[in-house]
């Protein structure tokens, strides 16, 4: 039998790419799941959009804020209300290959694994393919501190190893922060070495990298509470890794 995967879908102004992003989990081979979306007050068709799908297939479910809190707050959101043993996180934009739930939720019960990622495809709005990114086989907590290899809409754990766990509610950077906190848990996360997912560039989010590294600052300072010289190390590796990803 197959157990139950939550997939956590947080919705914001998504109405040019939702359909295909909930069309890649319609099409899973793996048909045990359900997916909660939490739209963060949208101002265009996205609630229509998901409230469509939600009409014929019940596994979706909508929930609409009243607040805009960021994408931490709507996921959440979801991970509040999930009721499977695993917790699969898929954002708005980006997509899933047909086989991904069914080899990373086997690949995790075969291994005994509580936490997993995989690679993934990049690619543009415009299905421009980019570079794929096959992330190590393993990483250490003290290993993701320099460069954040889990790519959000890989990741899964299993609520059953390590209990409910939530993103911290900074606006920026909170999928990393929750890894982390996932590595103090359990020793190590482990990645199925294969593309399973695409996950679409944006090109406007990448342009700001000045923004990111001063959240990524934060993340080591406020949330993860380093010393000001630890920090710094982490953020150096960081910026540098992320320089050499970004460039491929």
């Amino acid at each position: 039998m197959q157990e139950l995967v939550s997939i956590i879908m947080p919705s914001y102004n998504a109405e040019r790419f939702i359909e295909e992003s909930i069309n890649s989990v319609l099409s899973q081979t793996y048909q045990n799941w359900e997916l909660l979306i939490t739209d963060d007050v949208s101002k265009d068709n996205t609630v229509a959009i998901v409230k469509q799908y939600a009409i014929n297939e019940p596994r979706i479910r909508l929930v609409e804020k009243s607040n805009n809190d960021g994408a931490g707050v709507a996921r959440n959101d979801s991970i509040l209300r999930a009721k499977g043993r695993y917790i699969a996180f898929l954002d708005s934009d980006d997509l899933w290959v047909h086989e991904k739930l069914n080899k990373q939720i086997s690949f995790m019960q075969n291994n005994n694994v509580p936490f997993s990622y995989t690679g993934y495809q990049k690619f543009t709005g415009d299905k421009k393919l980019l570079g794929e990114i096959i992330p190590p086989a393993e990483i250490t907590y003290n290993e993701l501190l320099n460069s954040n290899v889990i790519g959000c809409l890989t990741a899964i754990y299993d609520c059953q190893a390590i209990g409910k766990q939530y993103m911290p509610t900074i606006r920026k950077r909170q999928d990393m922060a929750l890894w982390l906190h996932i590595l103090k848990l359990t020793p190590k996360a482990v990645g199925l070495q294969e593309s399973l997912a695409h996950y679409r560039v944006d090109v406007g989010m990448s342009s700001n990298k000045a923004e990111m590294l001063k959240w990524q600052w934060r993340l080591y300072r406020e949330v993860e509470q380093l010393s000001v010289i630890k920090s710094l190390k982490h953020f150096v590796i960081y910026a540098l890794k992320g320089y050499l990803k970004y460039k491929k």
